[in-house]
């Protein structure tokens, strides 16, 4: 093991007395750290008039942003620093194959780029909220966007926030040493002034310059974690890491874990859950990117982007590393031996990925820094100003001052900004792990995912349908958790399946019964959105308006094809490095021809768009 060095924050000195960590930070280190931060810092600084003109240059960008803005920009938010200890705590603990839990939201992630993409951004919604009075009427749609832009905007924000805010304490306890209070501290206040000042602009050109540092960050710590004696490369990590958990595909000997991981993931989970950055029928900063895009076809290659490099290009550095920790931290009491300063209550799984920062050489590991601050602040950037456009425009602008300046909207972007911040910081406290929170955001949302796809196409569904499966899931969840909370012992995968099964039942019960949107506001919608399908024959009949005849089965054909395009390359790259090779031709053959045909498909689409 290398030295031990003393290691203290310039900035923070004085603060505390410095303590001893395994790591070693060279002169180099902090110059490329505080090059990353101030280079980060300039978009800040250009947007901050533009930003102030108005809410919807604050919120989405003035909707000038092209397709490969918004899709580095999506990519780099749910790229952070709780997602490479998340890969790290399912590997460590169940194998590669427990990423299947993410992996099946690829289906979901590939329906918003063939059937969503488009609507969202002919809608011209400011906010994915905002939707509600545009596609329901009457009390009940105003009444769920306001509670909508408070439920999500705030409390479900914040928890999002706090598990981030949780994995960047643990990084920073392991590698500076510093305790939760002062990580949080640093953190916040740069977050807060960037967030403020910048605007949407400003965080899509800043993800764009982060996503390069982290991406060539996460590279280097996969490089030196396989260039260690007691890993001994690819080959000797594949040797000597048990066959179990390299496997691609869960054991279906053991039905209950292959249903958890596996089966109910991409049978029912994946269309059934909300979850940010997939939810169903696309959503929250997702939704925001494409209604920032310049056209519709910018909000679809931009989405297309974004599930490719989501997807396919980041997971397997993360999936190295979390392997080679297995090998040099064998057990948890390993890392608390390298590492005693680590506070004990941070010490889990997850917190082996920064543990093996450690084997960095000089500039490397500044660089590693840098872009794991980088992670950090792409999403809570991202969140601040998705969770801020919900309560000031969805909530205060919507119901509590309306008809006031555009400057004034802002100006209290700004304060909430950093109040969401505050709420963030403080709600890190309750949570253990990022995989605690993972499964508790999931929870929260089961059920939901279907109605949430099937909106879009039958007129049907109305406000009360949506009002039902939030109060119904949430009901559910809490029953779960009291129980679990008193003994009562509850699979995961028994819990999901109940609480979708209730929760969908509930729902399409209240659709069938509670009286739809007026048809004046029906109409309106299917005029400004154009969706396809026999789910608007009713209003269809009385508009002047008619979708492309073969838009669905278009649309589905390119779901098929894109989810063969990212598998193929995630499960390509995989038989690769594993050295499969008759696996991998076979991806390669799959990748090149379904996106070939994709192409295809996506031509028609804009030749749709030309009629």
């Amino acid at each position: 093991m290398e030295q031990e060095t003393l290691v203290t924050f310039p900035l923070m000195q004085a603060a505390t007395a410095p303590v001893v960590t395994a790591f070693h930070f060279a002169t180099i280190d902090w110059v490329i750290i505080a090059t990353s931060i101030a280079v980060s810092f300039l978009p800040a600084l250009f947007f901050w008039r533009r930003a102030s003109e108005s809410t919807s240059e604050f919120f989405t960008s003035g909707r000038a942003a092209p397709w490969w803005l918004v899709g580095i920009s999506m990519v780099a938010t749910t790229f952070s620093t709780d997602t490479p200890n998340l890969v790290t705590n399912m590997v460590r603990q169940s194998g590669v194959a427990e990423n299947w839990l993410w992996w099946s939201f690829l289906l979901t992630g590939m329906m918003t780029v063939f059937f969503y993409a488009r609507l969202w951004r002919r809608s011209g919604v400011l906010t994915d909220l905002e939707f509600y009075e545009i596609r329901y009427s009457g009390q009940a749609s105003r009444i769920l966007r306001g509670f909508r832009a408070v439920y999500l905007g705030l409390f479900f924000n914040c928890v999002i926030m706090a598990t981030v805010n949780l994995a960047a304490a643990k990084i920073g306890n392991v590698v500076l040493g510093w305790p939760m209070e002062r990580t949080l501290l640093v953190c916040a206040v740069m977050t807060i002034f960037f967030a403020s000042v910048s605007g949407l602009w400003g965080v899509l050109v800043t993800d764009t310059i982060q996503f390069g540092i982290t991406m060539t960050g996460t590279f280097a710590v996969a490089y030196y974690a396989l260039q260690q004696p007691s890993v001994g490369g690819l080959a000797g990590l594949f040797a000597k890491v048990p066959a179990s958990k390299l496997a691609l595909l869960p054991d279906f000997g053991n039905w209950s874990v292959a249903a958890t991981v596996f089966i109910i993931p991409l049978t029912i989970q994946w269309w059934s859950v909300w979850y940010p950055g997939a939810e169903p029928g696309g959503g929250s900063y997702i939704a925001q990117r494409m209604l920032a895009s310049k056209t519709e076809k910018d909000a679809v290659i931009g989405t297309l982007l974004f599930n490719v490099m989501h997807y396919a290009l980041r997971p397997w550095p993360w999936i190295i590393v979390a392997l080679a920790s297995t090998i040099i931290y064998p057990q948890l009491s390993d890392i608390a031996t390298t590492f005693p300063h680590v506070d004990p209550k941070l010490i889990g799984d997850d917190i082996a990925y920064p543990a093996m920062m450690r084997f960095l050489p000089a500039g490397f590991l500044g660089l590693v820094v840098a872009g794991t601050l980088a992670a950090y602040r792409s999403t809570i950037e991202t969140h601040l100003n998705w969770g801020t456009s919900y309560l000031v425009h969805d909530f205060y602008r919507r119901f509590l001052r309306p008809g006031l300046s555009e400057k004034h909207y802002v100006f209290v972007g700004r304060v909430v900004t950093a109040s969401l911040m505050v709420c963030a910081a403080l709600m890190t406290y309750a949570l253990g792990t990022a995989k605690e929170a993972f499964d508790l955001i999931l929870s929260i949302g089961a059920g939901t995912g279907l109605l949430y796809l099937l909106r879009w196409f039958w007129w049907r569904v109305s406000a009360w349908s949506e009002i039902s499966a939030m109060a119904s899931s949430f009901l559910v969840a809490l029953g779960f958790f009291i129980a679990r909370k008193n003994g009562v012992e509850v699979a995961e995968h028994v819990s999901l399946l109940v609480t979708v099964g209730v929760t969908t039942v509930v729902w399409f019960i209240t659709t069938l019964v509670a009286a739809p949107a007026d048809e004046a506001t029906l109409l309106k919608f299917f005029t400004l959105v154009r969706p396809a399908g026999p789910g608007w024959g009713p209003i269809r009949a009385k508009s002047t308006v008619q979708p492309a005849a073969n838009a669905l089965p278009q649309a589905m054909l390119g779901w098929v094809l894109g989810c063969s395009f990212v598998y193929s390359a995630l499960f390509g790259t995989g038989s690769f490095l594993y050295g499969r090779m008759p696996q991998f031709y076979v991806c390669l053959a799959v990748f090149l021809t379904s996106g070939f045909f994709m192409q295809r498909v996506l031509s028609g689409f804009w030749a749709q768009s030309d009629e």
